[in-house]
């Protein structure tokens, strides 16, 4: 493997090598704390020069083109022996959506700011994709970990939302699943966020630098969250259930 890929050890050995195509050290914690052995490599690409309307098909095509790179970086490279044990790639990727806007990583401080104060005494919605690549066979498999509050339209090449009516709703909580895509509902509700807290976060940087311009799970946080509806594992990146789900379908892919 590259020199760029960095070992993480986790409870247990597995019968097939994983690589975590992520720098996120959220997402490294979550998939040690799943019991899998892994290395991580990045992307490194631009996600700025992706783009999409909607929030489900950007992190669709943000966590695809991280897999594409990253295959890309590994071509070649293996052995042997590496070819003969399944090896399989975990890419994703996370947005906010708040007041009917999509948030990613803030370009400044000024638009941390604007995404902050967006977000007090309100609600917001973390949309997440997960994307599994077998490696050894080129099978993959993805899913969605966004609000399930809608009616959509399913189809070989996806869904469509109807993000309008997803902003608008607060009460239903439902799964829903099929062979191409999977959802999981998530919700943050926030108190009032004084503005003397939103000017310290941002200048400090360290806690603007995620999707949606705020680490929710940061203790002086916590206290301004009124309500989470969902697992926190999702609001860190890399929902578990989907996550294995997805692992284990792209294992048995043939």
């Amino acid at each position: 493997m590259s020199s760029a890929m960095a070992s993480s050890m986790a409870k247990n050995s597995s019968p097939f090598k994983v690589v975590l195509g992520s720098s996120s050290p959220a997402r490294r914690e979550i998939l040690a704390d799943m019991g899998y052995e892994f290395t991580v490599m990045c992307a490194d690409i631009d996600e700025r020069a992706i783009r999409r309307e909607k929030p489900e098909e950007l992190v669709k095509a943000l966590a695809e083109a991280k897999a594409e790179a990253i295959k890309l970086k590994l071509h070649g490279e293996d052995s042997a022996q590496e070819r003969d044990q399944p090896t399989i790639l975990i890419t994703s990727d996370q947005v906010m959506v708040s007041k009917g806007m999509i948030r990613e990583r803030p370009k400044g401080q000024e638009e941390a700011r604007e995404f902050i104060k967006g977000y007090s005494g309100d609600k917001a919605f973390a949309v997440n994709y997960v994307l599994v690549t077998n490696l050894s066979n080129g099978a993959s498999k993805g899913g969605w970990d966004i609000p399930e509050l809608c009616g959509y339209a399913h189809s070989d090449d996806g869904c469509e939302f109807d993000l309008e009516f997803v902003l608008s709703s607060t009460e239903m909580n439902y799964t829903k699943s099929s062979n191409r895509c999977m959802f999981w509902f998530l919700q943050i509700y926030f108190h009032h966020i004084p503005e003397d807290f939103i000017q310290s976060v941002v200048k400090e940087g360290h806690m603007t630098c995620v999707a949606g311009g705020l680490k929710l799970t940061h203790p002086s946080v916590l206290p301004f969250i009124k309500q989470l509806i969902g697992t926190m594992d999702s609001v860190r990146g890399l929902p578990r259930e989907l996550t294995e789900r997805l692992i284990q379908e792209v294992l048995g892919a043939k």
